[in-house]
């Protein structure tokens, strides 16, 4: 994917900020959350470390605005709508965080339910 950045305007010149980069904290605010099991098909606790997350989390920016798309897998025994909203909450407050934008888009799709797997003895 070519990188698209967005360009931030201050009194001092300009800031660019990738989609790999927003990916790479939207990640990370993720795995944040209890009740995830996997973003995208991948294992929640590395996918953060993984050098091409873009493709956990897709990114796009408009004027001034950031819009981020995730899939889930939310672990058996948690609240589906409650983890999403935890989701949603936390990528939104990482992105604000980190880049100043605020009030990004978050849309959460939950992809399934992860059953814990019994230990065999």
């Amino acid at each position: 994917m070519p990188d698209n950045y967005i360009t931030l305007f201050d009194e001092k010149g300009t800031i660019n900020i990738s989609e790999e980069v927003v990916a790479v904290m939207v990640a990370a605010a993720v795995a944040e959350v209890d009740g995830v099991a996997s973003l995208a098909g991948q294992d929640i606790s590395n996918v953060a470390a993984k050098k091409n997350v873009s493709k956990s989390a897709k990114v796009s920016f408009g004027e001034n605005s950031v819009s981020v798309d995730l899939v889930i897998v939310v672990r058996y025994g948690s609240s589906v709508t409650d983890v999403a909203v935890k989701v949603q909450e936390s990528v939104a407050n990482a992105i604000g965080a980190m880049t100043g934008i605020a009030a990004p888009i978050v849309n959460v799709r939950v992809n399934g339910i992860a059953f814990d797997k019994a230990d065999k003895a």
